[in-house]
């Protein structure tokens, strides 16, 4: 099993960590705000741990569950905390409307993180194409992204952990357009789907 520090203290925190308490992994929570930090580790229950903000993390894998915006900050600000961790972005950086990305270029916040995390750290994107109660409800494919295989491996036995398939969408770079994907379930949500009751994935068809 995995052992995971969640930075943040939101709903899509509590619903990993409480798949990853389930899937027997060891989970520590951060949060700026210690008093939440602790009730979040309270209500995960098991043997769930808090840390101090800005600590090394116990987790060999670090889940960013931030705001889009606040999560390139974050990890300049924890630095060299963060030295040969495998952190992982799960954000979407949608623009006001929803209907598109919040950055210009071919970027992603994955990628921005990238720039600023210390040595030998490693940055995956995953989680982002997910509603939260799907998350919490169904068993939705998860689409992964990054430049360390090895690292990329670690995410995905995590990942399979909580009894969902991991598939691997390439380099880094790829995080750029599942951060699209993110925008398409928007668009489906509002639209053709017209719920939130659903989630991107891949059938396979032989024969």
């Amino acid at each position: 099993m995995s052992s995971i520090t969640l930075i943040g203290t939101g709903n899509m925190a509590r619903t990993i960590g409480t798949l990853a308490v389930a899937g027997g992994n060891s989970v520590e929570v951060m949060g700026r705000d210690q008093s939440k930090a602790d009730d979040v580790a309270k209500a995960l229950g098991g043997d769930t741990t808090t840390g101090n903000w800005g600590a090394v993390p116990a987790g060999n894998i670090v889940i960013t569950a931030l705001l889009s915006d606040r999560i390139v900050p974050v990890v300049a600000e924890y630095g060299d905390a963060l030295a040969e961790k495998v952190i992982v972005d799960i954000s979407n950086p949608f623009n006001a409307t929803l209907d598109g990305l919040a950055h210009s270029g071919e970027t992603s916040i994955a990628q921005e993180v990238a720039k600023v995390a210390p040595a030998g750290a490693s940055v995956v994107k995953a989680f982002n194409t997910i509603f939260r109660n799907v998350l919490e409800n169904g068993r939705p494919d998860v689409f992964i992204a990054g430049d360390d295989a090895q690292a990329k491996a670690g995410v995905a036995e995590f990942i399979e952990s909580l009894g969902l398939r991991p598939l691997d969408a390439g380099r880094l770079k790829m995080a750029h357009w599942l951060e699209g994907m993110g925008v398409v379930t928007m668009g489906l949500a509002g639209n053709g789907v017209g719920h939130w009751d659903f989630a991107l994935g891949v059938n396979e068809f032989t024969g």
